[in-house]
């Protein structure tokens, strides 16, 4: 047997990147040759063990063929006569096709000349089999973007063919969101977007945000006036200012509604909120969206412009968006919000850098309503009902203090 170590850990030590995870293939090895050594089996379609000590993961080299029309998933072929290069050549991209031992890098598909140019390439025909490689091209797209890699031609060309053969209608909706959900914490989440809609995936797996683009606003608050611009601006924006997927996944769906303005209204887009709600829903449910996530990019959705008006608010309305939030419960929760709605203001055009206060005067006004104490109520005598009505009165009250205060300090400011 020949151990070789392959794929991501060979590819990020040739990058000087940090090797999160180490992958080995075993040339010329037999399933009952790994139990001998004291590896442990996992999973009964293919023949991957966990070593004894490291637990890291060792395959016995293998080939695969698709199963049938559309995807059903994969027959693996592995025995002792399966070479490394056969192996490799099942790999999606050539950068993750590459292998070492003893120092050495064995790279029968040029992966190195790629890394070389900062292209992502396809290894084989092959890639067409699994129709995720589309979302997985999109994905590395965004991991490496930064590093100035772009996807070569003629992988964006076999893209496409996928797309247009619907291959992509046969993905289960959870390995959707799970190629997504990684993709939205790499460094740079708008890429893997970009490098759907591209090839045509975005329209066909992520329908409600391909419907913005092309889409105008007001020029005077949007410089970038196309809506799909703007969702991917607030995306990057976002990633500036969180690493939490929900906070970038709802600042990139938070406009969904103004993909169903009446055309007649362009470029407003009055009760987009309300409008993006049901397709926020549907989005959520098709491709399987955790219900965190989900929760945030509705309140987003919803109530983003109400942050944006913050100091034009009435207290009974600053408290209303506060309880909607369920800010008092989940503080957490809400400060994700105020994100959303920063990286909203900040995916515009030129805007990048503007200051957003709106958040910080939020702030204050849920601490002036934590100020109010259930307690103190309850031993002038409230209860039940009342009770209940009287610490929503006393919330509104300090808030409103809290803004006359706010109001004297920016006038003594100005």
């Amino acid at each position: 047997m020949k151990i070789y170590l392959v794929g991501g850990a060979v590819r990020d030590q040739l990058l000087a990147l940090p090797i999160k995870d180490q992958d080995w293939v075993v040339v010329g090895g037999t399933p009952q040759a790994m139990l001998d050594d004291g590896f442990q089996q996992v999973g009964a379609d293919f023949p991957v063990f966990l070593h004894p000590k490291t637990k890291e993961e060792y395959a016995l080299a293998r080939t695969e063929r698709k199963k049938g029309k559309g995807y059903l998933g994969f027959e693996c072929y592995a025995a002792p006569d399966v070479t490394l290069e056969d192996d490799l050549k099942r790999r999606d991209l050539t950068i993750n096709a590459m292998a070492s031992a003893d120092g050495i890098i064995i790279d029968p598909y040029n992966g190195q000349a790629d890394l070389e140019h900062k292209v992502l390439r396809h290894v084989s025909e092959a890639f067409s089999e699994d129709p995720l490689r589309v979302l997985r091209v999109a994905r590395f797209a965004a991991r490496f973007h930064h590093l100035g890699f772009t996807v070569a031609d003629e992988t964006t060309t076999l893209m496409k063919q996928l797309v247009n053969a619907g291959e992509l209608q046969h993905l289960a909706a959870e390995r959707v969101w799970q190629e997504s959900a990684i993709a939205l914490g790499e460094k740079s989440p708008w890429i893997y977007f970009e490098v759907l809609r591209s090839c045509g995936a975005l329209k066909a797996l992520f329908p409600e945000l391909d419907a913005l683009f092309g889409i105008p606003q007001p020029e005077k608050h949007h410089p970038e006036i196309d809506t799909g611009l703007h969702s991917l601006l607030s995306l990057k924006a976002a990633s500036l200012l969180s690493e939490e997927v929900s906070v970038r996944f709802a600042a990139l769906t938070h406009d969904l509604g103004k993909g169903v303005t009446p055309k007649s209204e362009w470029p407003q887009h009055r009760g987009h909120e309300k409008r993006s709600l049901p397709l926020v829903k549907s989005l959520c449910k098709r491709i399987k969206v955790p219900n965190n996530v989900r929760s945030l990019s509705l309140l987003a959705a919803e109530y983003h412009t109400h942050v944006h008006r913050a100091f034009e608010l009435k207290a009974a309305t600053l408290l209303k968006v506060i309880r909607a939030s369920d800010a008092f419960r989940n503080g957490d929760k809400f400060e994700q919000f105020l994100l959303v709605c920063e990286a909203d203001s900040k995916g515009r055009t030129g805007l990048e850098n503007v200051d957003y206060p709106q958040s910080h005067y939020f702030m204050k006004a849920l601490n002036a309503a934590k100020a109010a104490k259930p307690a103190e109520l309850i031993a002038e005598g409230f209860s039940g009902k009342e009770l209940g009505l009287a610490l929503q009165d006393k919330q509104q009250s300090n808030i409103e203090q809290t803004k006359q205060q706010m109001k004297r300090e920016r006038a003594n400011a100005d």
